[in-house]
């Protein structure tokens, strides 16, 4: 979830916190855009930082003892900015942190795009094994977002030999995949990954994590029950969340039981 200093979000992390507990979440880890080195439109400012903290703060200190509201990060990855990332998260108190792969970014499309959309696909799927193999992330989330980049030339098949390889490595590394439900309200309206992706995260036993990338309130928690069920038919029978940077599983069924309509 998003606050309104990534400047696409709506709602302080109080606003979300009273929806997760309408939702029956014992807790929420806030995931807004990360600062970089970079300018670009949809991250905070590192002077923001300090502003960042004391939102969640103020959640935490409202909603205590009936949602644990926590501090995470959502953090672009391009190969050069391993070296930037690493002592900036290394010096943050964080309970969660997601490595996006954003191929819709005009600083990652002048560096990757080259014309030619079914290549473009293919090295999003490199970058996305890249960010598993640098350790900084504890999560990939919305694996596969670049479909909706070119939605019309979107053929899964035609590129499963690369998606199958990235798995490969992902796997290697331990770190989790997302399915985010937000998906569903994108060019293809699909949770990202979608369901071949994720039978095939499972059979290489990568963890799986819920998000609803939510910008707005009204999202949280949306189109769980939805996904749990889609992780059941991919074969998984425990969902993951982070504290403190470990992962923790637990059943699905006792996942759908907390929540709430």
């Amino acid at each position: 979830m998003h606050t309104p200093l990534c400047r696409h979000a709506e709602g302080e992390p109080r606003d979300y916190a009273a929806q997760a507990q309408k939702r029956g979440l014992k807790g929420i880890i806030v995931t807004c855009h990360s600062p970089t080195p970079h300018a670009w439109w949809h991250c905070m400012e590192q002077s923001e930082l300090p502003e960042y903290f004391r939102l969640i703060q103020t959640a935490r200190d409202e909603y205590r003892g009936t949602v644990d509201v926590r501090a995470g990060l959502e953090c672009d990855y391009l190969p050069d900015l391993e070296n930037w990332l690493r002592p900036f998260l290394a010096d943050l108190e964080l309970h969660h942190v997601l490595g996006s792969v954003h191929p819709q970014v005009k600083t990652y499309r002048e560096l990757f795009w080259t014309g030619d959309v079914v290549e473009y696909q293919k090295t999003y799927f490199q970058n996305l094994a890249r960010a598993a193999e640098s350790k900084l992330f504890d999560t990939l989330s919305h694996p596969d977002l670049v479909k909706n980049e070119a939605p019309r030339e979107w053929n899964l098949e035609r590129i499963w030999p690369d998606v199958e390889s990235a798995l490969d490595r992902i796997a290697e590394t331990g770190v989790a995949m997302e399915l985010n439900t937000s998906g569903l309200q994108k060019a293809i309206p699909e949770m990202n990954p979608s369901l071949s992706i994720l039978t095939a995260m499972r059979a290489r036993n990568i963890p799986v994590v819920i998000g609803s990338d939510a910008h707005s309130p009204a999202r949280i928690a949306a189109d769980w029950e939805t996904a749990l069920d889609l992780i059941k038919t991919a074969g998984y029978e425990r969902v993951s969340y982070f504290l403190e940077r470990r992962r923790h599983d637990i059943p699905l069924e006792t996942a759908r039981a907390s929540l709430k309509n």
